[in-house]
């Protein structure tokens, strides 16, 4: 997996390992990152992100709250299929 020379802005008020996460799950979203694709390891995204391996760390953490990569003890961090949006509320009537 490429970063494409993307960079987190240190000097933005997001904190960088959001901006890592980001940016991961935008290549995930758009497809550039398929399904079942294993994520490099923390130390591998520190390196090719610029960061501190704990930012690579908390980026893959935040991957996993949001549900697109679970993470195998001793395998790695793998993408899963997006969680279903919430169902929209549109047509139903009001009480």
């Amino acid at each position: 997996m490429a970063n494409d020379g993307w960079t987190p802005d240190p000097a933005s008020p997001v904190y960088v390992y959001l901006q890592v996460a980001h940016h991961i799950a935008g290549q995930i979203r758009t497809g550039r990152i398929s399904v079942g694709a294993r994520l490099p390891a923390e130390r591998d995204l520190a390196e090719q992100y610029g960061v501190a391996i704990n930012t690579a760390r908390r980026a893959v953490r935040e991957l996993r709250e949001q549900g697109l990569v679970i993470t195998v003890p001793i395998k790695g961090s793998f993408v899963q299929a997006e969680p279903p949006s919430a169902p929209s509320q549109e047509g139903e009537p009001d009480a």
